[in-house]
């Protein structure tokens, strides 16, 4: 069973995920509902500060996030305007069977307890709906990024997202896997203050956060790709797994 205590310690760092955290592009979220039409009932779960919400508002879908964490919830009303999180989470979803074409999950079903929660994903879709995970996942093949991810104890690679992930259970046709190429321009001050709202950050004592800090310091005055740079292009790799409702 997952570990739920990372999972709700963004609450305290809110404002400051939704402002440094990277956005979702438009293609990703594109096929991730591909073959459902505008304006698709679409569960955000797991929704955050509403950073996906926000995305697939964009696409004139018809949005209900729900959030266990009432720090992330409150941050999602005040930055989405005429948008209120349900309180509920991936293992008890506070909806009625066969109320939703489509389940995304930005950023958060490394966290969920995934038996109990595909149950309930199964129960919320109607038949042929749409179950899809996305996630923004550092390009690493680029080598500061590789040494930030040391640095920073940061565990999401793309290859931990397709590898561990790879079935939804027998309720869901098998997964498809869609990759999108996104970046974000951010200050070392900016790439500092994301980090800061990781689990392991927020988690970490205080000697832990200290020996962080002191690491990327020393790898924005030291690497060659970023000294001198007011500005770094910090690289994503967004993944897209998708299954239908059996």
């Amino acid at each position: 069973m997952t570990d739920p205590t990372p999972a709700l310690s963004f609450g305290a760092a809110a404002a400051a995920y939704d402002r440094f955290r990277p956005r979702y592009p438009e293609a990703a979220l594109r096929w991730a509902l591909d073959g459902l039409d505008a304006p698709a009932r679409v569960v955000d779960l797991g929704a955050g500060t509403g950073i996906l919400t926000r995305g697939l508002l964009a696409l004139g879908q018809h949005v209900v996030p729900v959030e266990p964490d009432p720090g992330m919830r409150a941050q999602l009303a005040a930055a989405t305007p005429g948008t209120t999180a349900l309180a509920g989470g991936a293992e008890a979803v506070p909806l009625p069977d066969v109320s939703a074409d489509a389940v995304l999950a930005g950023q958060a079903y490394h966290w969920f307890d995934r038996e109990r929660a595909h149950v309930e994903i199964a129960r919320v879709l109607r038949p042929g709906g749409t179950f899809a995970p996305v996630w923004n996942v550092r390009d690493e093949r680029v080598a500061w990024v590789a040494e930030l991810t040391r640095i920073a104890h940061l565990g999401d690679t793309a290859g931990d997202v397709t590898g561990r992930y790879a079935d939804f259970g027998p309720a869901f046709t098998p997964v498809e896997v869609g990759e999108f190429a996104h970046a974000t321009t951010l200050t070392p001050d900016q790439v500092v203050g994301m980090l800061h709202t990781r689990s392991y950050w927020l988690t970490a004592t205080p000697a832990e956060r200290a020996r962080v800090d002191d690491g990327l310091t020393e790898l924005f005055a030291g690497h060659p790709d970023l000294v001198g740079r007011d500005t770094v292009e910090l690289p994503y790799r967004t993944l897209v797994l998708r299954a239908r409702r059996r």
